[in-house]
C-alpha cells in the first residue's frame, strides 16, 4: 500500500514539477542510525522527500506543522515524531529514538524560508547528531520556494509548476573535541550543523557553466519579462531584452574578432555596459574591463599586459568623463570602437538575424561559444595598483559562479530585492557582488556611474526603496555625513568591503540609520568573497567567517606572535595573472602547494573561524627588530581623531631599519597628540609616528581604496625635503 501510495505521488510529482533528484547512491552509503536534514523551502518539502527516499523514515515535524488541518490526511502515510526544536525533553526523546538505529527526517530551520534563503537554525538537530554519532545526510531542496505552496509570496516570483530539483550529498558526521562540554559544545555542533547546511545551499547552484548559460538560467527561473535593470538613463530592460541586445550585439563582434580574443571595455556604471559585457561571453571571446582612473600610461599598460586589439567604448561617456586625452593615446595603438558608431553598422537584416539567434540563444551561444568549458577564461581584470604595477587577474567562468553559489548562502539575492551598484564594473566587487550576483539571483539593479555623489546616492536610495547596498569605508562615511537619517530605511543588507570599515563609521550608521554595517573580505584574485558577516553569524571587528568550499591556512610569519598569513584555497581562486611583458600565465604560487593562493594579508582567526585582518605583509614596518603594524598605527590616529582621515606608511632610517610616517587630514594633527593616546591606551612608544604629514585630503582610487602608492610617494618627497633643509641649515652654520 505504501509504495503504491509512493509511487503514485512520484509519478504526479514529477510530471507536474518535472523533478531532478541526484545523488541518491549516497543514501545507502549513510548507514543503520541516519538523521536526514534538508532546507525547508515549502509545504512540499514533506512530500518530495517522501516520494523518493528508498525507505519511509519517521518524520520529525514541528508541533505547530503537526496541527495544521490540511495535513492530517497525508501524514496519515508516515511515521511522525513531533517535537518542539526548543524543548530539552523533546530532544532527548529524539536522541533516543535515533540510537535504536533508525532514520529520521528533521528541518533544522524549524520552519518555512520567508526569503528563499536559510532561516535560523535550532541547536536541536545538531544536539541529536552528536548524542547519537549518526550520520547526516544533507538533502537540497530546490524550485518548491517559487510554488503557491511557499511562503515567498510577494517576496519573489511564484509560478505554479516551478521545475524542482532534489540533490542528495555524501553522508557526513558532527562533533566536538570530548573534553568540550556544556554550551561550548552546543555552539560548536551547531556551528557545524550551520556549515553543512551552507553546503546544502551551495550545492543547489550549479557554477560548473558558463556565464552566459548561467543568464539564460535565471531568465527561465525568474521570467523573460522580469524587469531586471536600469539605470541614471532610465533604461530598464528585462532579462529578455539584455539577451536580445547581447546576441544582435555578439553577432557583430563575433566578425570582427577572434574565438577567446581579449576585449577591452572602457564603460561606466549603465545598463548598456552590461549588454556588451554579456554579448561578449555570448560570442565566447573575453572581455577585459579597463580601469579608467588610473591614468593614460596605466590603462596602456594594461591593454599591452592582456594582449588587446579592440577597445570598446562611448563617445559620450569619454566627453562626460573627460576622458579624451585618454582615448587619443588608446588610437594611436588600437582600434578604439564606439557604441554609437554601431547603430549604423548593425542594419535590419543583422537586427532580424539576432532576434532569430536570439530565440535560440543557448543553442548559437553553445556554437559560438564550443566547447563551454567552465574553467575557460571568462573576464580579465586588473590590480588597482594600490601598491605597485597593475596585473591582469584572469578569472574562468567557474571562479565568477561559484564566488555567487558561495555568497548567495549567506546574503540571499531574490526578486524581492533591489540593489543599487555604484562600485566600477573594472573593480570584481562591483562587477561580480555588485552586477553578476543580483543579476543571477533575480533582483533588479540600479547602475548609477559613481560613488562620489555622497548627497545624490542616498536619495535615489530612498526614492528606488534599495534593500541591498554595497559600498567601502569612505564611501559610507560620506553618505553618512549628508544622508537624512530615513534615506536607508529599505536596506536589508549594507555590505562593506576593499578596505577596513572604520569604528566611528559602523557607529554612525548604527546611530543615524539603525543599521548594522556587515563587513566582508575579498581580493580580485578570488572573484572576490572569502569571508563575510552576516545578520545571523556577526562578530564586531572581523570580516565574517570563510566562504563554503573553501579551505585557510595560516602562515606564521616571523617577528608576529598573533596570527600570520593567510593562504586560501577554492573553486573561486583564479587561473593566473596576466603579466606585463610576457606571453604565459602565471599561476598561483604558495609554498603551501598548487591551488593555494598567498593574500598577503596578516590575519587571526577565532575559535569560532571567524577571521580578523590585523595588516598587510607588506604593511608591516620593522623597527628595531619588532614588526609593527601599519593598520594598527591608523587605528591609533582614528582614536586620537576620529573625525578625521588617516593614513600610515614606512619609508627607511638610518637608525631604527624603517621609520612611520603618518598622513591625515586634520589640521590641527601633532605628534604629540597621539603620543599621549598611546601612552592613556597603554599602546607601545614604536606605535607612534615618528612625523605627521597634514594635507588637504588623503587619496583615494576610483575603487574606494586609499591610495598608498600616492601617499608613500607624497612622503618620499617630504623626507626628501627634510633632508635637504637638514644639509642647508648646516652649510649655513
Amino acid at each position: 500500500m505504501i509504495k503504491l501510495a509512493k509511487f503514485m505521488v512520484r509519478g504526479l510529482l514529477k510530471l507536474l514539477y518535472r523533478v531532478e533528484v541526484s545523488g541518491m547512491e549516497n543514501y545507502f552509503l549513510a548507514g543503520n542510525r541516519v538523521l536526514i536534514v534538508a532546507n525547508h523551502t515549502s509545504l512540499l518539502d514533506g512530500l518530495l522527500l517522501y516520494a523518493w527516499l528508498p525507505e519511509t523514515p519517521t518524520f520529525a515535524i514541528n508541533t505547530q506543522i503537526a496541527r495544521k488541518k490540511q495535513f492530517r490526511f497525508f501524514l496519515k502515510f508516515v511515521d511522525l515524531f513531533v517535537m518542539d526544536p526548543t524543548n530539552p525533553l523533546s530532544i532527548k526523546s529524539m536522541i533516543k529514538y535515533i540510537k535504536e538505529d533508525r532514520k529520521a527526517v528533521i528541518f533544522p530551520e524549524g520552519r518555512i524560508t520567508i526569503t528563499g534563503a536559510l532561516m535560523k537554525i535550532y541547536e536541536g538537530p545538531a544536539l541529536v547528531a552528536d548524542k547519537t554519532e549518526a550520520s547526516i545526510l544533507p538533502i537540497a531542496i530546490d524550485g518548491p520556494q517559487f510554488s503557491p505552496f511557499s511562503y515567498m509570496k510577494g517576496r519573489g516570483t511564484i509560478r505554479r509548476f516551478p521545475k524542482i530539483k532534489l540533490t542528495v550529498l555524501p553522508p557526513e558526521k558532527i562533533s566536538a573535541p570530548s573534553n568540550m562540554l556544556g554550551s561550548e559544545r552546543r555552539r560548536m555542533v551547531s556551528l557545524q550543523l550551520q556549515d553543512l547546511m551552507y553546503k546544502l545551499i551551495y550545492s543547489s547552484f550549479n557554477y560548473r557553466t558558463s556565464i552566459f548559460d548561467a543568464l539564460l538560467h535565471a531568465t527561465d527561473r525568474y521570467g523573460k519579462h522580469r524587469k531586471i535593470i536600469n539605470d541614471i538613463n532610465q533604461q530598464e530592460l528585462t532579462y529578455k531584452q539584455i539577451i536580445t541586445r547581447a546576441v544582435v550585439l555578439g553577432d557583430y563582434f563575433r566578425k570582427i574578432t577572434e574565438k577567446d580574443e581579449h576585449i577591452g571595455l572602457l564603460l561606466p556604471n549603465v545598463s548598456i555596459t552590461v549588454i556588451v559585457f554579456m554579448a561578449i561571453q555570448y560570442t565566447g571571446r573575453i572581455p577585459a574591463m579597463l580601469n579608467y582612473t588610473v591614468g593614460t600610461m596605466a590603462a596602456l599598460q594594461a591593454c599591452e599586459t592582456a594582449n588587446i586589439r579592440q577597445v570598446i567604448t562611448s563617445k559620450k561617456f569619454i566627453e562626460n568623463a573627460g576622458l579624451e586625452s585618454l582615448a587619443s593615446s588608446l588610437k594611436e595603438k588600437l582600434e578604439v570602437i564606439y557604441l554609437e558608431d554601431l547603430r549604423e553598422k548593425i542594419n535590419l537584416i543583422s537586427k532580424i538575424t539576432g532576434f532569430y539567434h536570439a530565440l535560440r540563444a543557448r543553442h548559437f551561444h553553445q556554437q559560438y561559444a564550443s566547447p563551454i568549458n567552465p574553467d575557460r577564461p571568462a573576464v580579465i581584470l586588473f590590480t588597482s595598483g594600490s601598491e605597485g604595477a597593475p596585473k591582469g587577474v584572469v578569472l574562468s567562468h567557474s571562479n565568477l559562479l561559484s564566488n555567487y553559489a558561495q555568497v548567495s548562502c549567506h546574503i540571499d539575492f531574490n526578486p524581492a530585492d533591489i540593489l543599487f551598484s555604484c562600485l566600477p564594473l573594472f573593480h570584481s566587487f562591483g562587477l561580480n557582488a555588485g552586477t553578476l550576483m543580483p543579476l543571477f539571483g533575480g533582483s533588479k539593479i540600479f547602475f548609477y556611474p559613481t560613488p562620489l555623489h555622497y548627497r545624490v546616492i542616498p536619495e535615489l536610495v530612498y526614492e528606488l526603496g534599495v534593500t541591498i547596498f554595497f559600498g567601502t569605508n569612505t564611501f559610507f562615511k560620506g553618505y553618512a555625513k549628508h544622508a537624512h537619517p530615513f534615506d536607508f530605511n529599505s536596506a536589508r543588507y549594507v555590505v562593506a568591503g576593499a578596505e577596513k570599515v572604520k569604528e566611528d563609521t559602523m557607529e554612525i550608521w548604527q546611530e543615524k540609520f539603525g543599521i548594522r554595517v556587515l563587513q566582508g573580505y575579498g581580493v580580485t584574485e578570488a572573484s572576490p568573497v572569502i569571508s563575510v558577516n552576516t545578520p545571523m553569524m556577526n562578530r564586531k571587528h572581523t570580516v565574517g567567517r570563510l566562504l563554503t568550499d573553501m579551505e585557510c591556512h595560516i602562515q606564521p610569519v616571523e617577528g608576529i606572535e598573533k596570527g600570520g598569513k593567510l593562504l586560501v584555497k577554492g573553486p573561486n581562486i583564479m587561473l593566473g595573472y596576466l603579466i606585463h611583458g610576457s606571453d604565459k600565465l602565471k599561476e598561483p604560487k604558495s609554498e603551501k602547494g598548487p591551488g593555494w593562493y598567498d593574500t598577503g594579508d596578516i590575519v587571526d582567526i577565532d575559535e569560532e573561524g571567524f577571521i580578523t585582518i590585523l595588516g598587510r605583509a607588506k604593511r608591516f614596518a620593522k623597527i628595531g627588530g619588532e614588526m609593527i603594524s601599519l593598520t594598527a598605527v591608523e587605528e591609533l590616529a582614528l582614536k586620537t581623531w576620529p573625525k578625521f582621515n588617516h593614513a600610515a606608511v614606512n619609508l627607511p632610517d638610518e637608525k631604527k631599519g624603517e621609520k612611520i610616517v603618518l598622513m591625515t587630514d586634520n589640521p590641527s594633527a601633532t605628534r604629540r597628540s597621539i603620543q599621549d593616546t598611546a601612552h592613556q591606551l597603554g599602546i607601545g612608544e614604536l606605535y607612534i609616528p615618528k612625523k605627521v604629514i597634514i594635507i588637504d585630503k588623503l587619496p583615494v582610487l576610483g575603487t574606494g581604496k586609499t591610495d598608498y602608492r600616492m601617499i608613500l610617494d607624497i612622503a618620499i618627497e617630504d623626507d626628501k625635503g627634510s633632508v635637504i633643509d637638514k644639509l642647508s641649515r648646516f652649510v649655513k652654520h
